[in-house]
C-alpha cells in the first residue's frame, strides 16, 4: 500500500511542460495514471471485499441504458434517440451496500447525488436523472433491490460521444471498473474506438462481457462468429459473449425479459459467489497494477526527455553567454581596448616624447619627473578612466547583445524553446543593461584604486604613490591590464606598446615588478568576474523561462515501474 501511495504522490508531482513531440500524449497518460490510482487501484487495494463495480460502456446508440433497464426489470436510467442520452453516470446498487458508494471510496473526483426509483411505470424516455450538461462531474446513486448484492452496475456515457467531456468521463469510469459490460451492435462491433478500449481491457487482464445488441436473427451466426474471432485474435478469448436479438420495445421502452436473462443470470451468479468475486477483484487489480507499471516506465522516459530538452536549452544559453564573456576577456588581453579614444587620452596624459626619453634615465629621476607631472595634471588621468569606461562598456554591451541574439536563434530552432519564448523578442539586451555595465566598470575602477591604496600601505611606498597621485597610478594600472598587444598591428603596436611600457615602468618604480604583476592580474580577474556576473544576470531572461525541476526524477519513476511490476507478479 505504501508503494502505491508513493507512486501516486510522485506522479502527481511530475510535470511535462515543454512542447516535445509526444508531450501531449504523455500528459494525458500522466493524468490517467493518477486518476486510475485514485479511482480504482487505491480504493480496491484498501477494500478487496467491496462489491464489484460493473461498468456498462459502449458506442453511441448501442442501447446501453436500455440494457441496464432490462437488467433490473424496470426503467431506472433514461434512454432515447437524442444523443448523448447519458450525461450523468448512474450507479445502481443493492440498498444494503449503499455505504460502499456514498463516500469517496471510488471515483472520488465525482460528487454524489442520491437518486430514487419512485415509479417503475415511468417510461424509459423519462426515467432516471434529467440530462444535465452542467452536472457531468456528479455520480447519481440509485439503490434498487433488483440489483444483486455483491455487484453494482454503472451506466456510463458513450465512449465515442460527440461530447469531449462525455468521452473523457466514459474512459475514466471504465478505468475504475472491476469488470466491463461492453455493448455494441451488429453493424458497429468492428469500430475502432470501442476496440481501442477493449485492447486496454486486455492489457489489464480485466473480465469483459461483450453484449452484441440488436442482432437480426438471420445474421446472428455470422456476426457472432466474426466477433468471437476478433476477440480471440486480440487476446480477449476469455470474454463472455451475449447476443440480444433485434426486438420491439414495450410501451415503457423495455426489452423482452427473455433477451437479457442470460446476462442477468451471469451477473447474479457472480454476485452470489463471494470467492469468485474476490478472485475477479484481485485479478483485475493485479492486471491494472501491471499495466500501470508499463505506463509509469513510459512516463519516466517522457520525464527524461523533458529534462534533456531543458538541459539542451539551458546549455545553449550558458554557452552563448560564456563565449561572450570569453570574448570580453580576450579584448582586455590583446590590446584592443588601447585603440582609439583610450590611446588618445593616454597619449594626452603622458605625452609621446618627454616621457619616452625619461625611460632611458634612472628610476629616481623618472619618478621625480613623473610625480611632478601627475601632481600638476590630474584631469587627464580622469579622462583616461572615462575613455576606458566608455570603450569597455561598448564591448560588454555589444557582446551581451550578440549572446542574446545567438541564444534567441538557438531556442527558436527548438519546438520547446519556441514555446517558451512565444512572440517575445529577447535577441537584444534588457532595458538598463548599458547603465548597469557602466556602473560595474566604475565599481571595478574604484576597486582598482583600493588595490593601489592597499598595496601602498607600507611606509616606503606610501610617499611614492601619494606623490604620483591615485588617479595617475590608477590610469597607469588600467593601461597595464590592457597592455598585451597581440591584437594590434603596424604603428599601433609601437605606439600602444610604448605607452603601456611607460605605465608599467612608473608602477614598478613605486611598487616593484612583482607587485605590479600581481596587481594587474588581480585587477584583470576582478574585471572578468564582474563581466561574468553581468552576463549571468542577462542570461536569466532565458533561464527563468525554463520550468522548475520536477520533484519526481526519471530514475524514481523508473524504480517505481520495476516495483509495481514485481508487486503484480508476486500477487
Amino acid at each position: 500500500m505504501a508503494l502505491l501511495e508513493e507512486v501516486r504522490a510522485d506522479l502527481a508531482a511530475a510535470a511535462l511542460p515543454l512542447a516535445l513531440p509526444d508531450a501531449e500524449q504523455a500528459r494525458r497518460e500522466l493524468g490517467q495514471a493518477v486518476a486510475q490510482l485514485d479511482d480504482y487501484i487505491l480504493p480496491r487495494y484498501r477494500s478487496l471485499d467491496a462489491p464489484l463495480l460493473a461498468v456498462v460502456g459502449g458506442s453511441t446508440g448501442a442501447g446501453k441504458s436500455t440494457l441496464v433497464n432490462g437488467l433490473v426489470g424496470h426503467p431506472v436510467t433514461r434512454s432515447g434517440a437524442i444523443r448523448p442520452t447519458t450525461r450523468q453516470p448512474i450507479l445502481l446498487h443493492h440498498p444494503s451496500e449503499a455505504a460502499w458508494f456514498e463516500g469517496q471510496r471510488v471515483l472520488p473526483s465525482l460528487s454524489r447525488i442520491r437518486g430514487y426509483v419512485t415509479n417503475s411505470q415511468v417510461p424509459a424516455s423519462r426515467a432516471g436523472a434529467i440530462p444535465d450538461p452542467g452536472a457531468m462531474s456528479s455520480l447519481v446513486l440509485v439503490a434498487d433491490s433488483a440489483v444483486p448484492a455483491g455487484i453494482a452496475v454503472l451506466d456510463a456515457p458513450d465512449v465515442d460521444s460527440i461530447s469531449d467531456d462525455n468521452r473523457k468521463l466514459a474512459a475514466q469510469l471504465l478505468a475504475a471498473a472491476d469488470l466491463w459490460i461492453f455493448v455494441t451492435t451488429a453493424n458497429r462491433y468492428a469500430d475502432a474506438v470501442p476496440w481501442k478500449l477493449l485492447l486496454n481491457a486486455a492489457s489489464r487482464d480485466i473480465m469483459v462481457a461483450v453484449v452484441l445488441d440488436r442482432v437480426p436473427p438471420e445474421a446472428e451466426a455470422e456476426v457472432s462468429e466474426d466477433l468471437r474471432n476478433l476477440l480471440d485474435r486480440e487476446g480477449l478469448a476469455a470474454a463472455q459473449l451475449f447476443i440480444i436479438p433485434e426486438a420491439m420495445l414495450d410501451p415503457l421502452g423495455m426489452l423482452p425479459a427473455s433477451t437479457v436473462l442470460p446476462l442477468r443470470s451471469w451477473l447474479g451468479e457472480l454476485a452470489a459467489d463471494a470467492a469468485g468475486r474476490s478472485d475477479i477483484a484481485r485479478r483485475t487489480l493485479n492486471g491494472t497494477i501491471r499495466a500501470l507499471a508499463g505506463r509509469v516506465a513510459a512516463l519516466a522516459q517522457a520525464l527524461r526527455d523533458q529534462q534533456r530538452a531543458a538541459d539542451n536549452l539551458e546549455a545553449a544559453a550558458v554557452t552563448s553567454y560564456r563565449d561572450a564573456a570569453g570574448r570580453i576577456l580576450d579584448s582586455t588581453k590583446d590590446g584592443a581596448l588601447l585603440r582609439g579614444e583610450v590611446l588618445a587620452r593616454w597619449q594626452d596624459f603622458v605625452g609621446t616624447g618627454e616621457f619616452f626619453r625619461t625611460l632611458e634615465q634612472n628610476v629616481g629621476r623618472f619618478r621625480d619627473r613623473m610625480g611632478a607631472f601627475f601632481r600638476g595634471e590630474p584631469a587627464p588621468a580622469v579622462r583616461v578612466e572615462v575613455a576606458i569606461e566608455t570603450g569597455l562598456q561598448a564591448v560588454i554591451v555589444d557582446e551581451a547583445a550578440n549572446a542574446a541574439e545567438d541564444t534567441d536563434q538557438r531556442w527558436r530552432t527548438d519546438p520547446a524553446g519556441r514555446q517558451l519564448l512565444g512572440s517575445e523578442d529577447l535577441s537584444g539586451t534588457t532595458p538598463g543593461f548599458e547603465e548597469r555595465a557602466a556602473a560595474e566598470i566604475r565599481a571595478w575602477q574604484e576597486a582598482l584604486m583600493d588595490l593601489i591604496r592597499t598595496e601602498g600601505q607600507g611606509k616606503r611606498t606610501q610617499a611614492r604613490w601619494l606623490s604620483f597621485g591615485i588617479n595617475g597610478l590608477g590610469a597607469a594600472l588600467m593601461i597595464v591590464v590592457f597592455s598585451m598587444t597581440a591584437g594590434l598591428t603596424g604603428l599601433e603596436v609601437g605606439v600602444a606598446g610604448g605607452t603601456a611600457v611607460v605605465g608599467q615602468r612608473l608602477l614598478e618604480a613605486v611598487f616593484g615588478e612583482d607587485a605590479v604583476r600581481r596587481m594587474a592580474e588581480k585587477a584583470r580577474e576582478d574585471l572578468h568576474a564582474r563581466c561574468q556576473r553581468l552576463l549571468q544576470d542577462e542570461r536569466q531572461k532565458f533561464l527563468s523561462r525554463l520550468p522548475a525541476r520536477d520533484e519526481a526524477s526519471p530514475g524514481t519513476l523508473a524504480a517505481h515501474a520495476g516495483s509495481l511490476a514485481r508487486l503484480a507478479d508476486s500477487a
